[in-house]
C-alpha cells in the first residue's frame, strides 16, 4: 500500500470571529471560504470532511512532487487572500463580521501515511494513525497564523529541506510533543504580500448629475445598521415586497457589491445586482441596477439610510431612470412613473410594518 497524501486548511481567527461578530453573517461568510479553498483544488484532492472551519482532504496512495505541492499550496493562499481582498473592497454591511472578515488567516498542514478507511453512513472516511497525527499537528508552538506546515515525514519524501527558499517560502525546522512522541516539521510562514492575487470584478459605483426621477422619505424605530440588514437581506423581501413570485439569490453569500438576485413576477425574472454611489459620512448606502424592466432600459434605486439615534434612522429611497427611446419616455411619463410610485411606497409601508412587528417581538423576548 502506497502513502498517501493528507492536505488539511484551516481557518485560523475563526473561533474569536464567530464568537465575537453576528452569527449570520459569520456563517455566511465562512462558508464562502471553505468553497473557494475547496474550488483551489489542482491536485485532484478528495474532500473527507468538513471540520467547521477546515478541510480534511486527501490523495489516496500517492503523493504529488515537491513542485507540485508548493504549487497546490500557494493557490490554496491565493485563493483565499484574494477572497478576503474582495470582501473587503465590496463590502455594504457595516457589520463586525464583514468589516473583521479580512482579518482571518489561514494555515495549512500537510502529512503523509498509510490510509485505511471506515463506513460512516454510506460516507467513506480516511483512519489511521497518521490521520490522527495531521490533526495533532494543527496545534502546535508556530507563532503564527499564517503558515504552511509539512511534515518530516513528508518533506523527507517529497525531498524538501530547510534549505528550500523562495519569495513566498522560507522553511524552518520545529517539532512537537503529542502523547510522549516528537513530530518533528518543516514550516514557512506565508507573506501575504508575495502572493499574486486574482483580480475581481470592480464594485460598480455609479453618480447621477441630475435629482432622482423619485425620492421617498420615512424614519424607522430601528438602527442604521439593522434596517440595512433587512433591506439587504433578500429572504425578507417577502415580508415587505407585494407581488413576487420568488426571490433568486445565493442563501450562503453575503449581499456585497456585484451580488446579483433575481425577482419572478408572472413568470417573468428580473435580473438585480447591488451597486452603490458615493454617500454622505455616517451615511449606509445599498443599491441595486435592473436593465431588463421595460419600457425602462436601466433603473437604479438606492436605498440611504440615515443614523437619528442607536435606535432610530431616516430612510431615503432614490429611483433613477434611463430611457432612450423617445416613445418609451412618453409611456413613461404617463402610466409607468404612477405604478412605480405606488409600489415603491407600498413596499416602504409594509417594511414600516414588518421593523414595528419585530420589535414588537424583540420587546417581548
Amino acid at each position: 500500500m502506497n502513502k498517501s497524501l493528507l492536505f488539511l486548511p484551516d481557518i485560523s481567527g475563526f473561533t474569536e470571529f464567530v464568537q465575537n461578530t453576528e452569527i449570520d453573517h459569520s456563517q455566511h461568510i465562512i462558508s464562502e471560504l471553505l468553497e473557494v479553498l475547496i474550488n483551489a483544488n489542482i491536485l485532484d484532492l478528495q474532500l473527507a470532511e468538513i471540520e467547521g472551519d477546515a478541510l480534511f482532504l486527501y490523495k489516496e496512495e500517492e503523493k504529488p512532487s515537491l513542485e507540485k505541492l508548493l504549487a497546490q499550496v500557494e493557490m490554496v493562499f491565493t485563493a483565499f487572500y484574494s477572497h478576503l481582498k474582495l470582501l473587503e473592497k465590496n463590502r455594504v454591511c457595516p457589520c463586525n463580521a464583514c468589516s473583521s472578515a479580512p482579518k482571518l488567516q489561514l494555515k495549512i498542514i500537510a502529512h503523509s501515511g498509510k490510509l485505511q478507511f471506515i463506513n460512516v453512513q454510506g460516507n467513506r472516511k480516511p483512519f489511521g494513525v497518521e490521520v490522527i497525527e495531521a490533526h495533532r499537528l494543527m496545534k502546535n508552538s508556530i507563532n503564527s497564523n499564517n503558515y504552511v506546515l509539512i511534515s518530516k515525514q513528508l518533506s523527507d519524501e517529497i525531498e524538501l529541506s530547510t534549505n528550500y527558499q523562495s519569495k513566498l517560502f522560507d522553511f524552518k525546522l520545529g517539532e512537537n510533543e503529542y502523547d510522549g512522541k516528537k513530530i518533528n516539521y518543516l514550516f514557512s510562514e506565508i507573506n501575504k504580500n508575495e502572493l499574486k492575487l486574482k483580480p475581481f470584478a470592480q464594485a460598480k459605483r455609479v453618480e447621477f448629475n441630475k435629482p432622482p426621477s423619485l425620492l421617498f422619505e420615512m424614519e424607522f424605530s430601528i438602527s442604521a445598521p439593522q434596517l440595512l440588514e433587512f433591506i439587504t437581506n433578500y429572504a425578507l423581501r417577502f415580508e415587505w415586497v407585494e407581488g413576487v413570485d420568488k426571490f433568486e439569490f445565493n442563501e450562503n453569500e453575503v449581499t456585497r457589491i456585484g451580488t446579483e438576485h433575481v425577482c419572478v413576477i408572472n413568470g417573468k425574472h428580473l435580473n438585480f445586482t447591488t451597486i452603490t454611489k458615493k454617500g454622505k459620512p455616517g451615511q449606509l448606502v445599498y443599491g441595486e441596477l435592473t436593465t431588463n424592466a421595460p419600457p425602462l432600459d436601466e433603473i437604479f434605486q438606492f436605498y440611504i439610510i440615515n443614523p437619528l439615534t442607536h435606535s432610530s434612522c431616516k430612510l431615503e429611497v432614490e429611483i433613477y431612470w434611463k430611457v432612450k427611446s423617445i416613445l418609451k419616455r412618453l409611456i413613461l411619463s404617463i402610466l409607468i412613473k404612477k405604478i412605480i410610485r405606488k409600489n415603491t411606497q407600498s413596499a416602504l409601508d409594509n417594511l414600516f410594518l414588518f421593523v414595528e412587528k419585530m420589535n414588537n417581538i424583540a420587546n417581548k423576548e
